[in-house]
């Protein structure tokens, strides 16, 4: 007998329950080339089928497929697309620049890229940058460059037109036989190193990883999860597959804002909704009520403030902080609001089939309250990275190192101490600092630098750079120099948000850079970039 899924999960859910609403969305006015507001599953089963059908004809059959398009719902249309047809899915983060999402489309290989209006040029840059392929590009969206605009470098894009909906007919491709160890997804995620590892995800993975989030969470059949996290980011995705395994109902809005998304959590009668934190803060201060329906709010991607989280239960807002991470696809551990009235700073309990192992520096398990590395094991976690070396650098006995430190009380109940290594969480994306020093020294007037991340109120970390300035060179008097030159390299949320200079950098006795002294030495004589 078959392991289930034998097939793709929406072709599972649309023979169970094609009549139960799929998928709504909240700005159906901003144009996705439909008029329709809300689908049924045994609508977006069809719109689903013509897509892959319209991949088949292009070609799009092996391997990787990179999505280069932010959220909305064509982007659920091709995920689920690119399992019908046995196509690993690799999201590409649009707020990064183009040289930094060529090095990844280079390192995954991919077969194709499908883009957005928006994000079309940057498709066809990616195109053009790959060693010597010819990259397809296909946009969700009426291409704005015609079919000869690429001559140069014999790539145009093809509008993928299933993808919209409409009266295209009926075309259909038989869903491939899955295995749970198939990789589905290819995500990034940042490492110590300063080159982003690549994380990969299983059917399996995701399956395990909706299961257990629905023993802690719980399912309603009226249930409706909105979606305003980035659909690149496994938080974003992450409901889409969920609710698309419960039967229930996504609810899809292309970018948060705090007063649009009050409105549409009211107006929709959410009952659960993911937020990083500062999108939690951003919602109280716009004075937000909870409806009634929501019943949590799942609250990762960064530390919650014991502030914050005391203003959600002061509101009345159904609060789940949780801790999580790519390599898990998703929750690792989430309290309950029972949990955050009653113990401070806890993230809850481990979900159903993870196991955490909390570990000394030898690797032996330490007791209970005392601070040692998580190791994590279980279904949710990845089998490796697309880096094999990487893979066993992570992987030992007892499973997954995730580098963070943290305690578990007597009973089960953990707390993170420390983020992984020095990674800065800025709302809610990570930074890796050796990416951002890299960057920094590349320009001639610097030596020498150190990045950080301090606390703010904001964006719980904000990006700050010690920066030693070359032999002779005047770059203190000429900050917009470096600035300009970051805003060349680096995504918006990796650049610099404070800027000091030193002779040299702080270190300790044996070398290593002092990074207390650097944010001490921010803290006194840094420029607040925003404030230039």
């Amino acid at each position: 007998m078959a392991e289930w899924p034998t097939r793709d999960l929406l072709a599972h859910r649309a023979a169970t329950t094609p009549e139960r609403t799929a998928l709504i969305d909240a700005d159906a006015d901003a144009g996705d080339g439909d008029a329709s507001v809300e689908w049924t599953y045994a609508d977006f089963d069809r719109r689903v089928d013509r897509t892959a059908a319209a991949l088949e004809d292009e070609g799009v059959v092996d391997d990787r497929l990179g999505v280069c398009m932010d959220t909305r719902p064509a982007f659920a249309t091709v995920f689920f697309a690119a399992m019908r047809l046995g196509l690993t899915v690799v999201p590409l983060n649009v707020r990064e620049t183009t040289d930094e999402l060529a090095a990844k489309v280079e390192r995954t290989e991919l077969e194709a890229v499908i883009c957005e209006s928006e994000t079309e040029s940057t498709a066809l840059e990616l195109a053009a940058s790959t060693d010597g392929r010819r990259l397809p590009v296909l946009s969700v969206d009426e291409p704005e460059s015609g079919s000869d605009a690429d001559t140069e470098t014999d790539t145009d894009v093809q509008f993928l037109e299933a993808t919209a909906g409409g009266d295209s007919g009926s075309p259909s491709v038989d869903p491939v036989p899955l295995e749970r160890d198939d990789t589905q997804l290819l995500l990034f995620t940042s490492g110590t190193s300063g080159e982003p590892k690549i994380v990969r995800l299983t059917v399996g993975n995701l399956v395990a990883s909706a299961t257990a989030s629905a023993f802690r969470l719980g399912v309603d059949r009226n249930d409706r999860w909105l979606c305003c996290l980035p659909m690149y980011h496994m938080g974003g995705l992450a409901p889409i597959v969920r609710s698309t395994l419960y039967g229930t109902t996504v609810v899809i809005q292309r970018e948060f804002d705090a007063r649009e998304t009050a409105r549409v959590m009211d107006e929709y009668d959410i009952t659960g909704v993911s937020l990083v934190p500062t999108m939690c803060k951003r919602l109280l201060d716009a004075d937000w009520e909870p409806p009634e329906s929501l019943r949590f709010v799942l609250l990762g991607g960064a530390p919650a403030s014991s502030e914050l989280l005391e203003r959600c239960l002061e509101a009345g807002v159904p609060v789940h902080p949780t801790y999580g991470m790519t390599e898990t696809a998703s929750q690792v551990a989430t309290a309950t609001p029972a949990d955050v009235r009653e113990h401070e700073g806890t993230v809850g309990q481990p979900l159903v089939n993870t196991d955490v192992t909390i570990i000394d520096e030898d690797g032996d398990p330490v007791p209970s309250d005392e601070p040692g590395e998580l190791v994590v094991s279980g279904p949710t976690v990845t089998p490796g990275y697309l880096d094999s070396d990487r893979t066993d650098e992570a992987f030992g006995d007892r499973g997954l190192h995730t580098g963070d430190v943290g305690y578990r009380d007597a009973d089960g109940r953990l707390r993170i101490l420390n983020r992984r290594s020095d990674r800065i969480v800025t709302g809610g994306e990570n930074v890796d600092p050796g990416e951002v020093v890299a960057i920094l020294r590349e320009h001639p007037a610097v030596e020498d630098a150190a990045v950080v991340g301090l606390e703010d109120p904001e964006w719980s970390e904000r990006v700050a750079a010690l920066v030693v300035p070359a032999a002779d060179a005047e770059v203190e008097s000429n900050v917009d120099s470096l600035l300009a030159h970051c805003d060349e390299h680096l995504a918006g949320f990796k650049k610099p948000k404070m800027i000091a200079f030193a002779d040299s950098l702080p270190r300790t006795a044996s070398g290593t850079v002092d990074r207390e002294a650097v944010r001490d030495r921010l803290l006194e004589d840094g420029i607040d970039v925003d404030d230039r």
